[in-house]
């Protein structure tokens, strides 16, 4: 008998999966919000130089836009540029009455500019308040906030290197618990932020505790839940963060000013943490990690809540060592991430996994951290590109269902990689074109999100799934923190991020034909499974 059966036994899909699953979902709505906050805590409004304290020739006061157009030298589209003034004001370019009657010949004028040195006026009809206007991040300081987002990756990508070995040796509960109090107090005090540093040093502890959210809410989904549901589940969790995509879009047309937007999507997090105490620990960890007593203890709780109240009195550590004795023989005490790769079906399944996460991460938040460049409405971008993963989910979910995880994955990334390499060949007037196919790529980007998710939790086995989605989530935020700076190579060839955006999907979509197919096929408990499936 397999630990599966053992869930048989206690109810796998009853009322205690059902309030599980959840309790473990609701949280995620709130997910996305820290993920893609930057879209609109971080949004840059139109600006130009702030105005000198001297520009009131013959003492007379001028109008805004003429001081505008004296001050500040327009671009190629006729609006004022954001990073430099003229160093003369150019008076001729007012009408001659308005400077008492004085002329000024035109080819006399010096049009020299220089740096903005007395700040900036910011447009704040869509952005009230952003950490943009808050810390002048615009101009010679324009890299701050990408390097802002990627200081957030840098968090995200430790969490999974962290919480990912410390949850495979301390348990799944425990950790997800610590890390709802460390994001809602990071994220709280984040909306206090003094400085750009202090804002950056806390977003970079939110970040790791996001990792260890995610990493903990799908292994405790997939451990308490039987093989035929896996998918539905996990589908399920990612319709909750696409829900919460679209939420965003409204707490922020609502919520203009970015510390109490920053405080919304945060305190939440404070009631996740008071009702996780609830929360029942993996009883397939357990048994893994050797602690019998503990595993019958849990699974005598949830036999009680699904109505098996024979079933739980029948539970007893000889049950299972009964039940389980394969699993128990063939068990190391400890693990570490070398053993990821010591063995060669481990190693194949850790380096084809790796590529697509880091891929897929790569190009998706390539495609959402840069909304600003779809339309002038980013709410109504960031709601369409929200809504995009239902339908798109709801195909994955079929296809993974019927006919295979390894499919699924494969023609998600290749789709989402062409359809990216597409954009570059549709002109930049045609807007809609171009944001109807960058929301098409990012939908199949969401959809390989939804399958690799579930994908690497059933193909690692139980003693190292948590340090294997660790891995996993490390190579994830290695894209997500490179996807910036490679959108800066933009200043010099404007089309190669999108072809490094495309490229990478349909290269890992490859490599995902190399995996093992785990439609159907029961959770491995040890890498002896693994090795022999």
């Amino acid at each position: 008998m397999s630990f599966g059966e053992v869930l048989e036994h206690v109810g796998s899909m009853q009322r205690f999966q059902f309030i599980y699953v959840t309790l473990l979902a609701i949280p995620v709505f709130m997910m996305a919000s820290h993920m893609v906050l930057q879209n609109f805590t971080a949004a840059t409004p139109d600006h130009y130089c702030a105005f000198r304290h001297d520009v009131t020739p013959g003492n007379r006061s001028l109008a805004e836009e003429d001081l505008l157009k004296v001050s500040v030298p327009l671009d190629e589209k006729g609006r004022p540029q954001p990073c430099h003034r003229f160093v003369h004001y150019q008076w001729w370019l007012l009408n001659a009455t308005i400077l008492n009657g004085t002329g000024v010949n035109a080819t006399a004028a010096k049009m020299e500019t220089e740096p903005c040195s007395d700040g900036w006026v910011y447009d704040r009809s869509v952005f009230r308040d952003t950490i943009v206007t808050e810390w002048d991040l615009v101009c010679s300081a324009r890299t701050l906030k990408p390097m802002a987002q990627s200081v957030y990756m840098a968090g995200v990508l430790l969490g999974g290197i962290v919480f990912g070995g410390l949850s495979d040796r301390f348990g799944r509960r425990l950790i997800l618990i610590w890390c709802y109090l460390q994001l809602a107090i990071g994220g709280t005090v984040t909306a206090f932020s003094s400085s750009f540093s202090v804002y950056c040093a806390l977003r970079f502890l939110t970040g790791m505790a996001f990792s260890g959210i995610v990493l903990n809410c799908v292994s405790l989904c997939v451990e308490w839940t039987p093989t035929r549901t896996r998918a539905i589940l996990g589908t399920l969790n990612g319709c909750a963060y696409t829900t919460g995509q679209m939420l965003l879009a409204g707490m922020a047309y609502l919520i203009p000013d970015w510390r109490w937007l920053q405080l919304a999507v945060s305190l939440p997090y404070f009631i996740f943490f008071i009702y996780s105490w609830w929360f029942v620990e993996s009883a397939r960890w357990l048994v893994t990690a050797g602690k019998l007593d503990r595993a019958v203890k849990e699974l005598k709780r949830v036999a009680k809540m699904n109505g098996k109240h024979e079933a739980a009195a029948e539970l007893d550590t000889e049950f299972l060592r009964s039940k389980m004795k394969e699993e128990l023989a063939s068990m190391k005490s400890t693990y570490s991430i070398l053993d990821l790769v010591r063995t060669p079906n481990m190693r194949r399944i850790s380096c084809c996994v790796s590529f697509v996460w880091f891929s897929t991460s790569f190009a998706y938040y390539g495609l959402v951290m840069d909304l600003q460049n779809f339309g002038n409405n980013i709410y109504l971008i960031q709601l369409i590109f929200g809504a995009v993963d239902f339908p798109a989910k709801f195909i994955s979910v079929l296809t993974i269902s019927y006919i295979g995880r390894r499919f699924t994955q494969a023609t998600t990334l290749i789709l989402a990689g062409m359809t990216i390499l597409t954009n570059i060949f549709i002109p930049q007037e045609m807007q809609t074109v171009r944001t109807a196919l960058a929301v098409f790529g990012k939908g199949c980007l969401g959809a390989s999100f939804n399958c690799i998710y579930l994908y690497t939790g059933e193909l690692y086995p139980t003693v190292l799934r948590q340090t294997g989605m660790g891995l996993c989530n490390t190579m994830a935020r290695l894209g997500a923190m490179v996807a910036p700076v490679v959108k800066m190579s933009s200043d010099y060839i404007p089309f190669l991020p999108h072809v490094i955006y495309g490229s990478a999907p349909i290269v890992s979509g490859l490599a995902a034909a190399f995996l093992p197919e785990t439609l159907n096929v029961p959770l491995p408990e040890t890498v002896e499974q693994v090795e022999k499936r």
